[in-house]
């Protein structure tokens, strides 16, 4: 894969950007530090904080300094997966220092995750592939209850419960369409009714 060096910002995909908000601020590695590329450097701070779901300076450089952690390739850090990881963390929208920190952490298991799998394509020791693909299924169990936990948090600490497969006796009434519960209310999709076998 080829890319440009010079490469300063991205700009957001059409049918992909959902999110409506202003593309987050560039963060460039120096060795002795993290610098935020922005015409206003206040602005590029806050526009950064927003993005990761840092409540302010010091957990803003805080979850940086993590995140050029998990973007290390060949024990460097690297910019473009930082930018990567930058992008996923802003993609699940932490909306509070918690979903903040579980979302490093969670495109942090998914950076390993990739990292295990390709040293596992490209080894033949058998010892070493049962040892990646053992360190492979934990990462993955880990990031599959990690978005779990997140589900969670954002649902109030409450399990959504999803009925997926129902029987209907004559005489019954049943609703047809995605129907999620939470301890305190039942969301249906509007006008989908069954009756007595037929769809009102």
């Amino acid at each position: 894969m080829t890319t440009s060096a010079k490469r300063h910002s991205t700009p957001p995909l059409a049918a992909n950007d959902r999110s409506g908000r202003a593309a987050s601020p560039r963060v460039k590695l120096y060795k002795r530090g993290i610098a935020i590329l922005h015409a206003d450097p206040q602005a590029g701070e806050r526009l950064l904080a927003e993005a990761l779901g840092a409540a302010d300076r010091d957990a803003l450089h805080g979850l940086l300094k993590q995140l050029v952690k998990a973007s290390m390739t060949g024990r460097k850090p690297d910019e473009a997966n930082l930018a990567f990881l930058i992008s996923l963390v802003k993609s699940i929208a932490p909306k509070d220092s918690i979903e903040a920190m579980l979302a490093v952490q969670m495109v942090s298991v998914h950076a390993a995750a990739m990292r295990s799998a390709c040293r596992l394509a490209l080894t033949d020791d058998i010892p070493q592939q049962e040892s990646l693909t053992r360190a492979l299924a934990r990462l993955a169990r880990t990031f599959a209850s990690q978005i779990e936990a997140l589900s969670r948090h954002r649902n109030n600490g409450e399990r959504a419960i999803t009925v997926r497969n129902l029987s209907v006796q004559d005489g019954g009434r049943a609703i047809v369409g995605n129907v999620t519960q939470h301890a305190s209310m039942i969301v249906a999709e509007p006008n989908v009714d069954v009756e007595d076998g037929a769809i009102a």
